[in-house]
């Protein structure tokens, strides 16, 4: 442990790397509502979230899991998935009257075309108004799942295709078919 008076001991969640307080900072300083989207291995939670003195007030909330209610039986972590994610809390913010908001990936790394771009772009498309750059979305192909289904067509008949694609076997998912389901449960989002 430290031995100087001089020491500072970081703030426990600094520590822990689960926040960074200088991005929060500038975050919040803007006093706008903002797109927070947090990932685990298999899930995805969004929320819609404010300031306020005694702790973050959510507005709004989509969780992975409510995809299932809408009959999606893919994995919930999945470019596919993220984008319809990101298309029902739009949807959702639209009820509440919010237009406007900017985007907290918390610590997530920023990688290009990644699961987080993909919300971000199922949010766009559903007319939220997010400042962002062009260039960091992922391509409408990958967003409807064609690389899955072009990559479960090239291992189609072999032991490595039940291995990797083990969860939609037990789900009874077609992952051949993949976008097909996509514009399907897209088409639902949007006439909520």
């Amino acid at each position: 442990m430290a031995k100087s008076k001089k020491f500072t001991v970081r703030f426990r969640r600094r520590r822990e790397s689960r926040t960074d307080y200088k991005t929060r900072l500038k975050l919040l300083k803007s006093r706008k509502p903002r797109l927070v989207i947090r990932k685990s291995l298999n899930n995805i939670t969004v929320q819609i979230t404010e300031y306020g003195k005694n702790g973050d007030k959510i507005l709004i909330s989509a969780h992975a899991t409510e995809l299932r209610k809408l009959g999606w039986k893919s994995n919930l972590s999945n470019l596919p998935s993220s984008y319809l994610l990101g298309l029902l809390l739009g949807k959702k913010t639209k009820a509440k009257n919010i237009a406007y908001c900017i985007l907290d990936t918390g610590i997530t790394p920023s990688i290009k075309g990644s699961t987080t771009y993909a919300v971000l772009k199922g949010a766009l498309d559903a007319g939220l108004n997010i400042p962002h750059n062009e260039n960091i979305l992922p391509d409408e192909k990958r967003v409807s799942g064609q690389h899955i289904q072009d990559y479960a067509r090239k291992l189609k008949n072999s032991e490595a295709y039940k291995k990797q694609f083990s969860g939609y076997i037990k789900n009874n998912f077609d992952v051949e078919n993949i976008t097909k389901e996509f514009e399907k449960i897209k088409a639902k989002i949007i006439e909520k």
